[in-house]
């Protein structure tokens, strides 16, 4: 941390001490009025640190929503050379490129930390090793700032983001869907989240990851430098036969809003060995019908979290839970960039009632600026802002947190009979 001690400490810090300070203090009190008035009818400027899994992000965003500075540096390619994301090697590389990286966004921003109102930092739920570098650094920042810290919970940032670039009101459900994470939830507002299923086992970016390793996507450059979903979602357009293999529905015998993936990964790790067979493959060359089992793949998961989301509409419709003219469906998370599961929810939305919201790709992927915004959020509310120092310090990280309160076994007990939208436009 030497590297940021020096730059924060004694560069920005520094400019808390300039000598029109002194200046400042000898204005008449209705001068100090008036600058006071100014402050507190400004947007307030709040700094988000992401750093839960492979990524370390900055973002600076005001209280009206302008983004005013995002850095990303990520890791990606790394991993990709280990096929799969090492946490040690995550916790090193957030804490080489942390400092650069928020210097740079402040710097892209024209601002200083005396500028900043507020630092919101991501600590639960991820990589251990991975948080700890943004709690850490937020909490430094915070203290040698002298700034209140807001900590945030990773997927409560997701669940809001969209809020932040289109008018939702609350409440409003969401779909959530990344390499971590498959949820659906009722946001009912910026502190209050219901949670309606989740995953029984892998989530569905973790199996399209797995997937797209197995099939030595990677090998073809085209997909070299993709992550194993878009690599997936590319190879499933240029399929010839995408009916070529069969999948199962997914569990639709159970009624209830949670997700499994790992049956339909080990279908197609059978049907990539089975080819590899029957062809003689072996090295790096990629099975002669890898893109027809994309697509299947692709389908049998969209199809599956399409009726997942489909029985938690009809959940909040049956109870009445949201008003028929706020009904709106939010989608977000890295796995939300898929353009096939966008287009089959916005056809589930349009037979259900709901209106349909994509939170903008860009945001979707772990990024600083949905955290910056979740703590804009929490500001403007007063919700979970720390200005004692000392319960600052005390902040601590989880590698586990359930988003809001679980109402898993009351969708369970709904027992709601869900026949799903047939997806003919696609």
């Amino acid at each position: 941390m030497a590297k940021c001690a020096y730059f924060l400490s004694h560069k920005l810090l520094l400019e808390f001490c300039q000598p029109k300070c002194l200046k400042f203090l000898r204005m008449s009190h209705r001068t100090l009025n008036a600058v006071r008035k100014f402050a507190d009818d400004r947007p307030a400027v709040i700094l988000g640190i992401e750093t839960s899994c492979d990524d370390t992000g900055c973002g600076i965003v005001d209280t009206t929503g302008k983004i005013l500075s995002e850095v990303i540096s990520s890791q990606h390619l790394t991993h990709l050379k280990y096929g799969g994301i090492i946490p040690t090697i995550a916790g090193n590389m957030h804490r080489q490129q942390i400092t650069a990286v928020c210097e740079d966004a402040l710097r892209s921003a024209n601002l200083r930390l005396r500028d900043i109102d507020a630092i919101a930092t991501t600590t639960k739920p991820g990589l251990s090793l991975s948080l700890s570098v943004g709690n850490t650094f937020g909490q430094y920042l915070s203290r040698i700032g002298n700034k209140p810290y807001i900590p945030i919970h990773h997927m409560e940032a997701h669940a809001l983001t969209v809020r932040m670039v289109q008018k939702v009101d609350f409440p409003y459900l969401v779909l959530l869907v990344s390499g971590g994470h498959s949820l659906l939830a009722i946001v009912e507002n910026v502190d209050k989240f219901y949670t309606l299923g989740t995953t029984l086992d892998n989530a569905p970016g973790e199996i399209f990851d797995k997937i797209a390793r197995r099939l030595k996507l990677a090998n073809i450059p085209e997909f070299s430098h993709m992550s194993g979903g878009q690599a997936i979602e590319i190879a499933a357009s240029k399929a010839t036969n995408a009916t070529k293999f069969a999948f199962e529905p997914i569990i639709t015998h159970k009624r209830n809003c949670q997700f499994s993936f790992s049956g339909m990964l080990n279908k197609c790790l059978y049907y990539i060995s089975k080819q590899e067979k029957e062809f003689e493959i072996d090295g790096s060359t990629v099975i002669p019908d890898a893109y027809n089992l994309c697509a299947a793949v692709q389908m049998c998961t969209v199809k599956h979290i399409c009726h997942r989301t489909q029985r938690a509409m009809e959940f909040i419709s049956n109870l009445n839970l949201i008003s028929q003219e706020k009904r709106t469906l939010v989608i977000s998370g890295g796995v939300a960039c898929n353009n096939f599961l966008a287009k089959a929810l916005e056809i589930v939305c349009s037979e259900k009632g709901f209106k349909f919201v994509r939170t903008p790709p860009r945001l979707c992927n772990d990024n600083g600026v949905m955290i910056a915004w979740n703590g804009a959020e929490r500001w403007m509310a007063n919700i979970g802002v720390i200005r004692d120092r000392n319960e600052i310090e005390m902040v601590t990280v989880e590698k586990k947190a359930p988003l809001g309160e679980s109402w898993i076994e009351r969708v369970q007990d709904a027992n709601i009979k869900c026949k799903l939208v047939k997806l003919k436009e696609l």
